[in-house]
């Protein structure tokens, strides 16, 4: 049975250990090496790390803590979270990761491995902090109660950011118990949307990843347009535009990819399993595709069809599914309620058809508010009108009243001063792969 890695003790500096590499202290322990030194990383300024941390700092007076305990991890509804944020990684070895920030003082990044993982990951946040330690085989919690009590705060009030925004989860019971054992004379408190009110309005260097993203969604549909022939499966599309993103530099988010028969369609949504159906003419792929860059996320979705539609799928498109997502990006501009938007897609209603219930959302680093169904808004006050530097992804998806076809239609947009701007330039039109 293996052991948990053993905590560092005594000189881990490289001219200490860099005979002893085959002993797992040491190793763990490394740092200072010059492993990965010609590695390159794409980095936001240390200018827009700076404002990120004055800005956690700000809410955390308000809210009197003395640290954060700021997560992130790899669920879909995490992408990195608040720990991408402050560090520019994003996490998938681990449920989640932490960066421990003082109200004073300097942050640290307790990250999941020790050694040649643990250089490379300090090479990659080199802009935004130096002090990156390993968990010790998972002892997060133990790291971060060290780091609290050298900077004297064993006795403050810690706050918890959420591992998972969405479901609202926190760090796990067995980390939260150590918190409580190890610092008897703490305040522990678990917080509550933080992070997407400060990501809520992005600046200039997030919005310039945002329309990376965008590019590499037009990647990702123009592949997979080209793989869409007779014979080819929905796990050829998927790779196909999987292959598109990462080329481009990016990661793959997720690709919601099905398809079905124009002429016997059963299908409202893309299939979030593709599977290995295999195309045939007359068939129409359906999906909802999400490319992040540096951890900032763009969104796209719209049919392709495999041939040329018969007349009443172009019939739905052309007077359905296109002049309803139309009217409803109409909406996206600087000082619209986000409930306009929820008013423009009664127009499916209005045409005797419905759709699935949500019409659109906002995106932080990834899919969050505000939610916009046909039922109601969900949103908190400071997104329910829309300002400039919000992003926002309208899409509705338009269903026969049979609920036999949908057709699923986004894009990502960024709320201008003047109105929006669409981060890709693909062509709002039914796509037809063998014509």
């Amino acid at each position: 049975m293996s052991s948990a890695p053993a905590k560092p003790a005594g000189n881990t500096s490289w001219p200490n250990i860099r005979h002893r590499l085959d002993e797992s202290a040491p190793f763990n322990g490394m740092r200072d090496t010059p492993y990965y030194r010609d590695a390159v990383y794409e980095q936001f300024s240390k200018a827009e790390y700076a404002r990120r941390y004055a800005l956690l700092r700000a809410k955390m007076r308000d809210l009197k803590l003395d640290v954060a305990i700021v997560p992130g991890g790899p669920s879909h509804w995490s992408w990195g979270g608040g720990m991408l944020w402050l560090t520019g990684h994003w996490e998938w070895h681990a449920l989640a990761c932490y960066v421990v920030v003082p109200l004073e003082g300097e942050p640290t990044m307790v990250y999941s491995m020790g050694g040649t993982h643990c250089e490379a990951t300090r090479r990659e946040v080199s802009a935004a902090l130096s002090d990156v330690r390993n968990s010790r085989g998972g002892k997060y919690a133990e790291v971060m109660v060290e780091r609290i009590k050298e900077l004297g705060l064993e006795k403050g009030r810690i706050g918890f950011l959420e591992i998972d925004p969405r479901h609202k989860d926190h760090l796990p019971i067995n980390q939260f118990n150590v918190f409580k054992k190890e610092l008897p004379q703490a305040e522990l408190v678990l917080t509550h949307g933080i992070m997407h009110e400060l990501l809520s309005i992005h600046s200039k260097e997030e919005l310039d990843c945002v329309r990376k993203a965008g590019k590499l969604c037009e990647a990702a549909m123009a592949a997979m347009t080209k793989a869409a022939e007779p014979g080819a499966t929905e796990i050829d599309l998927k790779a196909a535009a999987a292959y598109a993103i990462l080329k481009g530099g990016g990661d793959v988010d997720f690709l919601i990819i099905g398809s079905t028969s124009m002429k016997d369609p059963a299908m409202v949504f893309g299939n979030p399993r593709p599977s290995m159906r295999k195309l045939t003419k007359d068939d129409i792929i359906l999906m909802e595709l999400a490319c992040g860059y540096r951890g900032y996320s763009a969104q796209i979705g719209q049919p392709i069809c495999v041939g040329p539609p018969p007349a009443d799928v172009q019939k739905f498109w052309d007077d359905i599914a296109k002049p309803g997502y139309l009217k409803m990006i109409a909406e996206v501009k600087p000082g619209a309620p986000v409930e306009n938007l929820r008013i423009a897609g009664d127009f499916f209603r209005e045409k005797g058809v419905q759709s699935r219930p949500i019409h659109a959302h906002g995106i932080d680093i990834i899919t969050d508010g505000p939610h916009v169904f046909k039922e109601g808004v969900h949103a908190e006050p400071f997104e329910r009108i829309l300002k400039p530097g919000m992003v926002l992804m309208p899409e509705p998806n338009p269903i026969t009243a049979d609920g036999s076809l949908g057709m699923f239609v986004g894009h990502t947009f960024i709320v201008t001063d003047t109105g929006h701007e669409c981060v890709d330039n693909w062509p709002i039109e039914l796509t037809v792969a063998r014509p």
